[in-house]
């Protein structure tokens, strides 16, 4: 078994209109193991966004293979790609993506409260995340504006 987390082999996408096909992506082969960090570079329009959305299961290729925890993902359904994204995908964004009318608080429980996660396990890991980033003096706190 390969100790690989994730590899796309020759993944491609190519967007298609009535006047033009635009390919985002030709060939990307990538492998990942768990623990890595990966940093994605490069001028507007190369195709960062594209090949984040595929990696995010918001997105499919239009060809080669996606496989994640050693799983080809071109068959999964919206359910378990949403289940995945949960609770195995993360994104640190440029821009701040977060929900205005929520507190901070409220922001990093969001994604335990999908989980079904009970009230008392969600405290006790926003406490802890907040607490890792130095952010535990915005547990309460007003609305973020």
């Amino acid at each position: 078994m390969s100790d690989a987390l994730l590899t796309m082999d020759g993944v491609t996408k190519v967007f298609t209109t009535d006047e033009v096909e635009t390919h985002a992506l030709a060939g990307i082969h990538l492998n990942l193991k768990r623990g890595e960090y990966v940093s994605i570079s490069g001028p507007s329009g190369c195709g960062k966004s594209t090949l984040l959305a595929i990696l995010g299961l918001l997105d499919s290729p239009t060809g080669g293979t996606y496989t994640l925890n050693g799983k080809p993902v071109q068959s999964l359904k919206m359910a378990e790609r949403a289940r995945i994204r949960n609770r195995e995908i993360g994104f640190i964004f440029q821009a701040f993506n977060l929900i205005g009318d929520l507190t901070v608080y409220e922001n990093v429980e969001l994604p335990l409260t999908y989980r079904g996660m009970s009230g008392a396990e969600r405290k006790k890991r926003v406490g802890e995340a907040l607490e890792r980033v130095g952010m535990s003096h915005r547990i309460i706190e007003s609305r973020i504006i």
